[in-house]
This record gives structure tokens, sequence and C-alpha cells, in this order.
């Protein structure tokens, strides 16, 4: 049987497979989890934060959640529309918290839910900790009754502005005279992150900030910068950032629309950084998925790069195992370990925008030094991912496409964490080549691993 938890939460298509029961379930067994492990406050009962972000199924699966949590004897704040960096911020400041919780399915379209928690500290569930929580959900027990059941509320006041608060104070910096276009994607920052740089004191330009619940990432946002690249260029706009759903990565253009992803923009901050003392071991930690043009980059810089599997969790186990303070993802995850437990978009952009203000330079100044290779990513859809590693005809048609390449470039094929697909990336000489090859490996997969 498959693994219920992904790369990042549960997540699928809401009212199918992310359901009111599944939410009441997986909150009931979640908070078991908690009582049973974190000691018991003096006064009242452990304390759980839900948050969501704009997504009209995530009103219901809230409230499913909300009765899962205290009908398993923990008190309940339901905080609201907030980002996942929010979530997991208050979960890591506030000393009463014990769980958070965060229902989004991030970059997905909007009939995608998802739900992913956070324990006491910011930092999501280890692996261990969530395959106990799906355990429990196939066990009996026996209920709280009476005065032992949790309470519900909704505040949504404190949340924010605490950390609207956190964010300029990070960012210790007079951003005036700035410009900047903001693509909230309709989505979880859509009040949250300009107001964040307003703060700060830059001159916003507000584009997709009118969520209906229905229109989230809706081509717009991280994952479709078309909009920001006109508007950041129409605006006269020193740069424009682009945030997904829950405003958990962002992407970046400069003044002329070019888009800067991940890649390019952990780049440059880390250089950014490590001019301020704040690069810990000068090294960025970046998953298989970054462009081999950063690594050069890096190294040419004096910079250290170590690799991960894909998967912001997986930077961010590296980041604590080793110490590091910077790491990040191509889609535009980045963590911030002196400010952050998780990827945080709102973050970044005011980071991108300290580090302009400061410098002096344009964005497209600061980021020219990274010289990606040409590199092509193909999704195939429907197909058996689990058979992906193993399949002998995916796999020579793998070493046949590396011998291809030989030195002059790099495949990858990964099965997709949160989505029923697989990832086909090649990088090569020319655009030309990848392009081919990739199509040519996509092929393969999808003949073989069809169901």
């Amino acid at each position: 049987m498959a693994r219920l938890f992904g790369t990042d939460g549960v997540r699928g298509l809401a009212n199918r497979q992310i359901t009111p029961a599944l939410a009441l379930e997986l909150g009931e067994a979640a908070a078991r989890y908690i009582i049973n492990h974190e000691p018991a406050p003096k006064h009242g009962k452990l304390k759980a934060i839900i948050g969501r972000d704009t997504r009209i199924s995530g009103e219901f699966l809230e409230h499913a959640l909300a009765a899962g949590i205290a009908a398993a004897g923990m008190d309940v704040v339901r905080i609201g529309v907030v980002t996942t960096p929010t979530v997991a911020h208050l979960s890591a400041t506030d000393d009463d918290v014990a769980l958070g919780v965060m229902i989004s399915a991030s970059h997905n379209a909007m009939p995608d839910n998802g739900i992913k928690f956070f324990a006491h500290g910011g930092f999501k569930l280890e692996d261990a900790v969530e395959d106990q929580i799906e355990a429990l959900l196939a066990t009996e027990w026996e209920r709280p009754i009476g005065a032992a059941v949790g309470e519900i509320e909704f505040n949504d006041t404190h949340a924010a502005q605490s950390y609207i608060e956190h964010l300029v104070s990070a960012t210790n910096c007079d951003l005036s005279g700035l410009r900047v276009v903001v693509d909230c994607a309709n989505g979880a920052a859509s009040k949250l992150g300009p107001e964040a740089l307003r703060e700060a004191g830059v001159d916003v330009v507000v584009i997709n900030a009118s969520p209906d619940g229905r229109n989230i990432n809706d081509a717009c946002g991280s994952t479709h910068p078309e909009q920001l690249q006109s508007a950041t260029v129409a605006a006269g706009a020193d740069f424009g950032v682009a945030y997904d759903g829950d405003a958990d990565r962002c992407l970046a253009v400069d003044h002329a629309g070019n888009l800067i992803d991940g890649d390019k923009i952990m780049g440059a901050l880390a250089l950014d950084l490590q001019a301020r003392g704040e690069l810990a071991q000068d090294t960025l930690v970046v998953t298989v998925m970054s462009n081999l043009g950063l690594l050069l980059a890096m190294s040419e810089k004096g910079i250290n790069t170590v690799q991960t599997a894909v998967g912001d969790r997986y930077v961010l186990e590296s980041m604590k195992e080793h110490g590091y303070t910077l790491g990040g993802e191509q889609s535009g995850h980045m963590i911030f370990a002196n400010h952050a437990t998780t990827g945080d978009g709102v973050l970044t952009s005011l980071l991108i925008a300290r580090m302009v203000k400061e410098s002096g330079k344009s964005l497209a100044e600061l980021t020219e030094f990274i010289q990606r290779l040409p590199q092509t990513l193909v999704n195939v859809p429907n197909v058996d991912k689990i058979r992906a590693a193993t399949d002998e005809g995916v796999q020579a048609a793998v070493a046949a496409c590396e011998e291809r390449l030989g030195g002059t470039g790099r495949v990858l094929l990964r099965s997709s964490g949160t989505e029923p697909l697989v990832r086909v990336m090649i990088e090569a000489a020319t655009q030309e080549i990848a392009d081919s090859e990739a199509a040519a490996l996509a092929e393969v997969v999808r003949e073989r691993l069809s169901i």
C-alpha cells in the first residue's frame, strides 16, 4: 500500500482523495500523537493552530481538521488565510503551540488540496512521525469525553501581524525608493505579501491579489510568470516577484522582464550573505534539480554546494544536520535558517530587495554571473511512477541518453512526490540536444509506465 504522506504532506484532489472524513481522521491521529509525546501544559490543554490558502475546499477541510483535533483533546485556533511560512513561524515562536497545520496544495491547480503538519519549533514532521500518525488512523482508541475534549476558536489578528513584524525585522533595511511588482497568485499572500513589503518601505504594484476561492494559481503566480514579466516592464519597476498559492516559494523577473529562477536567486543571495558573514561554512544547499551552471558559478566564487534529493524538506534536513544557513530549490523554495524553518517566498522577496537596494545594482547585474546550461523538463502524467526507478526499459534508455551526452550534460529522472507523474530533466550543451533527448526519454517513460 502506498504511503499516505508525500514529500510535502498529504496531497490530492479535494473531496476525492482529500476528503473531510480523511481530514477529520488525520486531525484526530495527529493530535493523539502530539498528546502522547508532548508534556501537558500546567494550565489548559495542548494547542494546535490551523491555517489555509484561498482554495474553496480549504473551508470544509479546515472545519473537519479542527473537529478531529478537538475531538482528540487539543484546543484549536483557526487563524484563517495565511501563508505556510506563517504557520511555521507561529509554531516556532508561540510557546503554547504544540502543532501547526497548513491546508494547501501549494502551486497545484485549484481542484487539489493538501494537509501538512508542523511540530512545535516550526519544522515539518519527520517521515517517521508521519508514519506513526498514519498508523494511528487504523487503530481503535478511547475518545475523551466531557471537559477533556478541546475547544475551537477563530482568531486571525495575531498571526498576520506577528509574521509581518518578523519579516521586516529580518530584513532590517529601509527599502524606500524601490518599486516592485508582486504577483500574489490569488493565494495566501494576497494581503500579507504586499503589506510586508510596504512596511519595509517598498513602492508595491500588486497583481493577482483578488482571490475568490477558485482562481488560485490560475495562469498566474510562480508557475505562470508571463503577467509578471509584462507588468514589471509596464510599471517601470526595479524587479518583480511571484509567489505560489501558499507563498513558500518565490521567483523573480528583472527590470526588463527576464525570468530570474530559483537557481539565480539562490546564487546571488549566497554571495550577498557571504559578504555579510552570514553564509555558514560558505555553503549553499541545493537539490539535484539545480542547473549545473549554478554549481559551476558557485565554485568560481569560492562557495561550496551540497546536493540533496528533490524537496525542501531534504534541503532543510541537510541544513539542520550540518549547520548550513542557506538552501533551496530551482522552483523558488528558499530557506534562510537564520530567519525561518521552511521555504518563505515573502522573506525571499524582501532579501532580494535589500540586496538590490544596498548594492546599487540591478537584479539583472547581480545574477548575470550564473550562466545556465540549456535545460529541458518534461512532466509525464498518468504513469506508474513507482516503477520508474526499476523498469529495465526505462533504465536502459536513461543509460543510453547519458552515454550520448557524455560529459557535456546530465540526465535526471524522478517521480513526483506530490503529483501522479514522472519528471524527465535533461541538461545539454545546446537547447536543441536537451529538447530532443528529453522528448525521446519521455516517450519511453510514457510507453513503458502508462496506466
